[in-house]
């Protein structure tokens, strides 16, 4: 096993939103950040504003060519990777300034596009599996890796089970769906993990205003990357574990599946 010097992260989706965040908390807590992003320019922008523990990397996670070339360059410089941050996600394909309610409307599992189904899964559930996969070897490397996943309480089946719960008319076919998709295989990732010191952790940064709703999320994004903050830095929760926002989640933070 390597010794590490330096703890080494890299956080998709990373250029604005919860990510960025993501990767300001580390990179001020002495990690190395590679801000991945799809365009490298807005990339190099968010690194540069991050200061000289970030560092910018092209990276499409539904492009296999680029996550492999991303996690090569990773591989090259350092040969280990300590914490991946899966926060990479879109929400539809629509028109750019769609409202939260067009997009709902249009995500109904009656009416709902299978080519935007298709296409949504492909970024939320395929390509951030194929990223995680990509990686394994490198955070096999380190003394003490992690995966985290940026999910949604959106995508707990108990939750929108309850009649109560004021969010269940936006469980939709395709984005909140997704997040029930991917759930389902990082907790079976942290089953086949659990024998490893590889620990999996999923979290919801609870109704945040991002581009993902049109900006008409109730929390700020400072305070929705409250908890993807915590668990990010934490390396002492339990693996498997799926957490959000102390307002909305139980006891430790702790979400139903």
């Amino acid at each position: 096993m390597q010794i590490e010097q330096r703890k080494i992260a890299l956080v998709t989706g990373a250029n604005t939103g919860v990510g960025f965040q993501i990767a300001k908390a580390l990179t001020e807590n002495n990690y190395t950040v590679f801000v991945g992003a799809r365009n490298l320019e807005k990339g190099e922008a968010a690194a540069a504003k991050l200061g000289a523990n970030a560092r910018a990397i092209q990276l499409d996670i539904t492009d296999n060519d680029a996550i492999h070339k991303a996690m090569t360059k990773i591989q090259a410089d350092f040969g280990y990777l300590s914490l991946l941050v899966n926060n990479a996600a879109i929400s539809n394909i629509g028109k750019e300034g769609q409202t939260m309610e067009e997009v709902l409307g249009s995500q109904k599992p009656s009416i709902a596009s299978i080519s935007e189904l298709r296409t949504v899964w492909n970024t939320n559930v395929f390509g951030t599996l194929a990223v995680t996969q990509a990686f394994l070897p490198l955070l096999k490397e380190s003394s003490a890796p992690r995966i985290v996943t940026v999910s949604s309480a959106l995508g707990s089946l108990t939750t929108n089970a309850n009649p109560n719960n004021p969010y269940r008319s936006g469980f939709d076919a395709v984005y909140g769906a997704s997040k029930t998709a991917l759930n389902g295989i990082f907790l079976s990732l942290a089953i086949e993990l659990e024998s490893t010191n590889i620990k999996v952790h999923l979290v919801s940064p609870g109704f945040t205003a991002t581009a993902l709703n049109n900006f008409q999320g109730t929390d700020t994004v400072e305070y929705g990357s409250l908890e993807p903050i915590r668990v990010a830095l934490a390396e002492d929760l339990p693996t498997g574990s799926f957490t959000g926002p102390a307002d909305f989640s139980g006891p430790d933070n702790v979400l139903p599946w």
